[in-house]
């Protein structure tokens, strides 16, 4: 490279996503001043009487303190990745607190009654109204600016092998960012790497060649994807990739391997792979024991009529116990005793849970068939959940002998133990998006297991209550239960 070229200005160097951060913070600025000019603008126009500018000035300057102190502390200036995820999420609930704030300031110091009504509900309306709709225009010029190229992040994949390159680019393409626009692949073992296209992705050369799109303005960021790479050789990668004015980033084999079954958090400084984590814990184990507590008792009172008469005709249509007790896996793998309301004959029974149950069951009674489609069968089950030993949603408790096709369903779903992180349930995701009844194939066993797993991972109470709701729907329209 001669010393002229060396010299000249990079006219492709352009903004990463990274700006996008202060531009959030800039832009809430901007809606706290504009609110307030306009506020004594309006104030001045309608109403014309006198008050304390000082004061409504420092009242107004602590909110917008509080404000960026509680977005600033939950890292969500960080949060738009283009997705629909753009910096108002949360916005109102942090908007809510810094006023609570700010009100028991100011009645702290004793100035309550020197404060403006009028003044005060037109500058939290003018702030609300301008953070919300600055938000709708900034996304909108942030995407138009990224689809101008203004600003993105150029990548290029530094690859052990095609295999491992493809692996990320999919990972990549599955999070469908749209600041980040991946420019090809590089490796220097050429004898491993084709040249030529992994999809639309084209082969950029060795690593010199890399190195060289780097400093010449073209590249903003080299992930390096080398699973089994020595500390050695990567060390040597990052001296020699830093040369560049570059961002380099480190994919872990892990992170290709385990996919989105990971976190990672920090004890104290040392950041850490959280491989599995408790799911509901803390406060929202508390609150998840309270909701089904609660609603528990709710339909016990409510169903009672129900489950009296549902026991009778049991009892009048053959001998028995009203209640079939049969022993399944609970939450820690612990056996818990689930009740149901017996629907087989008694000599026909099997409590193991070995033999499944399919269509025109000769072990089911007339009314067993009606209260299994139903789900009549189940409800029993809500003292279960009164007793702590299950939830209203989670995943089903499966039988001690359960099996799908020859194998037991433990041996027959790889990561079927982790659906026992938290407690069993009545219904679940799995039984509301069409995995309910009888499961014949593996391949039906792994779904159940993947939606029970991302219930796991992805659980909320509005999950719980949207799963409760569409429970009742397919009641009436599934007709996998028998």
């Amino acid at each position: 490279m001669s010393p002229s070229s060396r010299h000249r200005r990079n006219k492709y160097v352009r903004f990463t996503s990274n700006v996008l951060r202060s531009g959030g913070m800039v832009n809430d600025a901007v809606c706290f001043l504009v609110a307030y000019l306009l506020t004594v603008a309006f104030h001045a126009a309608w109403y014309g009487y006198y008050y304390d500018h000082r004061l409504h000035s420092t009242a107004a300057i602590i909110m917008a303190i509080n404000f960026f102190l509680i977005r600033i502390s939950r890292d969500a200036y960080s949060a738009f990745r283009g997705q629909g995820d753009d910096l108002s999420s949360g916005t109102f609930i942090d908007f809510l607190v810094a006023i609570t704030l700010t009100g028991f300031t100011i009645v702290q110091f004793g100035e309550a009654n020197s404060l403006s009504a009028r003044f005060s509900l037109l500058f939290v309306a003018l702030c609300l109204i301008l953070l919300i709709f600055s938000r709708l225009l900034f996304r909108q010029l942030i995407w138009a600016a990224m689809r101008r190229g203004i600003i993105g992040q150029r990548v290029a994949i530094y690859g052990a092998d095609r295999e491992v390159t493809s692996r990320l680019l999919e990972l990549l393409d599955i999070e469908r960012l749209p600041h980040i626009n991946v420019i090809g692949f590089a490796d220097d073992r050429r004898t491993r790497v084709e040249t030529g296209m992994i999809g639309p992705y084209p082969y950029l050369g060795g690593f010199d060649d890399m190195l060289e799109l780097a400093r010449a303005g073209m590249l903003d960021q080299v992930i390096v994807a080398l699973p089994l790479v020595s500390q050695e050789r990567l060390n040597r990668i990052i001296e020699e990739l830093s040369a560049g004015a570059i961002d380099i980033c480190i994919m872990p084999r892990e992170f290709l391997v385990l996919r989105d079954r990971y976190r990672v958090n920090y004890i104290g400084s040392l950041p850490v792979l959280s491989v599995w984590q408790q799911p509901v814990r803390d406060l929202d184990g508390v609150l998840k024991e309270i909701q089904d507590r609660l609603l528990a008792l709710a339909g016990l009172i409510v169903l009672s009529p129900l489950l009296l008469l549902t026991a009778l005709v049991i009892k009048l249509e053959s001998k028995g116990p009203v209640l079939f007790r049969q022993r399944r896996l609970g939450f820690n793998n612990l056996e818990i005793d689930v009740l149901k309301f017996r629907s087989m004959y008694v000599d026909r029974q099997d409590e193991s849970g070995g033999e499944r149950t399919r269509k025109d069951d000769p072990r089911v009674t007339r009314v067993g068939r009606i209260i299994r489609r139903t789900s009549i069968d189940e409800l029993p089950q809500l003292w279960n959940v009164l007793r702590g030993e299950m939830s209203l949603v989670g995943p089903r408790p499966h039988a001690l002998a359960m099996r799908v096709g020859d194998e037991y369903y433990h041996e027959a779903v790889r990561g079927y133990p982790a659906r026992h992180r938290v407690k069993p349930g009545i219904t679940g995701l799995a039984q509301v998006r069409g995995l309910r009844g009888e499961i014949d194939t593996i391949e039906r066993a792994k779904k159940r297991v993947e939606y029970d797993v991302y219930y796991i991972e992805n659980w909320s109470p509005l999950l719980d209550l949207r799963i409760i709701v569409e429970t009742v729907f397919r009641l009436v329209w599934d007709r996998n239960a028998y």
